[in-house]
């Protein structure tokens, strides 16, 4: 028997033959793909934490590697992530943050180190959708995120963030002018800034504690 191929009828079997063999051929790529894709995300995250401690220019192999020198223990407390570095014989705690921006979801990495009066070691942050040459420089201004080196986090013994993101400067010792043109985005990586570091300063303590084989006598519950 003949097919009528202009019948509606053949139209449709074709059609939804069709969709099924491209729907396969797209699933069995994504999973062919997905270590691959698995592996880049898991090299950025590294590079990220890697630019919070000011390691910036390797490539692939040089990142895992320097990854693998520098990072001491990774860990997770109440949802947020932590990794306890090394540098040069100094201990510096990575924090992971995570916020809002203007238009998306903002994240980024701060480094801190000095157990008595701890400082920036270095800051790394990313974007979801900010507006280029706006608030995308969070992300792309290297100059911007430098900024936050050796600023204080806490001050005079106090448990409240003294880092901040704000409009106008008048203690240049825990205050980084916010990006031009951005002061939506800007307050997100403040506030990100004020949860995530909140607790960080016991956090690295118990860290280092553990490194150096004390007893860790906190609750993860802080």
């Amino acid at each position: 028997m003949k097919l009528n191929t202009n019948s509606n009828s053949y139209i449709i079997i074709y059609s939804a033959i069709l969709v099924v063999v491209v729907a396969f051929l797209l699933a069995f790529i994504f999973q062919a793909l997905k270590p691959m894709q698995d592996a880049n995300v898991a090299l950025d995250l590294k590079k990220q934490i890697l630019y919070s401690l000011n390691i910036r220019g390797l490539d692939g192999k040089q990142a895992e590697e320097k990854y693998a020198e520098v990072v001491k223990e990774e860990g997770e407390v109440n949802g947020q992530k932590y990794y306890a570095c090394n540098i040069d014989g100094e201990d510096v705690l990575v924090v992971s943050l995570k916020g809002m921006g203007l238009w998306g979801g903002i994240s980024g990495f701060v480094s801190i180190h000095g157990d008595e009066n701890p400082t920036v070691y270095g800051a790394y942050f990313n974007h979801e959708s900010e507006t280029a040459g706006l608030g995308a420089e969070i992300k792309d201004s290297k100059a911007w995120q430098e900024k936050f080196i050796g600023k204080k986090v806490f001050v005079d013994g106090s448990q409240d963030v003294a880092l901040s993101v704000v409009k106008n400067v008048e203690d240049p010792e825990t205050q980084v002018d916010c990006v031009t043109g951005a002061t939506l985005t800007s307050n997100g990586v403040n506030d990100m800034i004020k949860a995530g570091l909140k607790d960080a300063v016991t956090r690295a303590g118990n860290i280092f504690k553990k490194k150096q084989g004390a007893s860790d006598t906190t609750s993860t519950a802080d």
